[in-house]
């Protein structure tokens, strides 16, 4: 695993070990990026269920202002701070709690999301809307599950947008109900 371009390109990642791992492979990861690139400059950047970080990471080296890097796993949160040091971020933060825990009690706002949970435990239904509530009017939410899994046609203020395929694994946009209506 490794970031793909950007100010940090090339560098390897560090990720945590067994079955219940699933890094976003570098394919989906260069598509996902390749639909968000006009809006992460300068951005503010949530990954949630960030295990390594790499998504987070990716979107600073590309040109994010900050990221927030949350995880409820200690070894995570651990693997993410290595990760942030290997790249040398200072605007990069990890966190190790719960998530419903860090969206409730979160004053700031964000400007791009990304969620990749669990996939088939209905965490990622349950994230939305509570990640809606911490997002600026303009921005977006990146969603990374199953094709097959079923998700809700709003998260609070925001509309889901298309859902892009890549094999057994679906990336879906939220934007504001205002940007969606442009």
């Amino acid at each position: 695993m490794r970031i793909i371009t950007g100010r940090a390109r090339g560098k390897r990642l560090a990720t945590l070990e067994g079955e219940a791992v699933r890094p976003t492979s570098d394919r989906v990861k260069e598509s996902l990026f390749n639909i968000i690139q006009f809006d992460l400059e300068g951005r503010k950047v949530l990954d949630l269920f960030a295990g390594s970080g790499q998504l987070g990471l990716e979107a600073v080296s590309r040109g994010a202002k900050a990221a927030v890097l949350v995880d409820s796993s200690k070894d995570a949160a651990a693997v993410s701070r290595q990760n942030v040091k290997a790249c040398g971020f200072d605007t990069v933060e990890v966190i190790q709690a719960d998530y419903a825990a860090y969206l409730l009690r979160r004053d700031q706002r964000f400007d791009i999301a990304f969620l990749d949970p669990p996939y088939g435990t209905g965490t990622l239904q349950k994230a939305l809307p509570l990640t809606a509530a911490v997002m600026h009017p303009g921005g977006t939410i990146v969603c990374e599950h199953p094709i097959a899994e079923e998700l809700p046609e709003t998260a609070g203020d925001f509309l889901r947008g298309r859902t892009y395929r890549y094999g057994k694994v679906g990336i879906t946009l939220y934007r504001h109900k205002d940007v969606m209506g442009q």
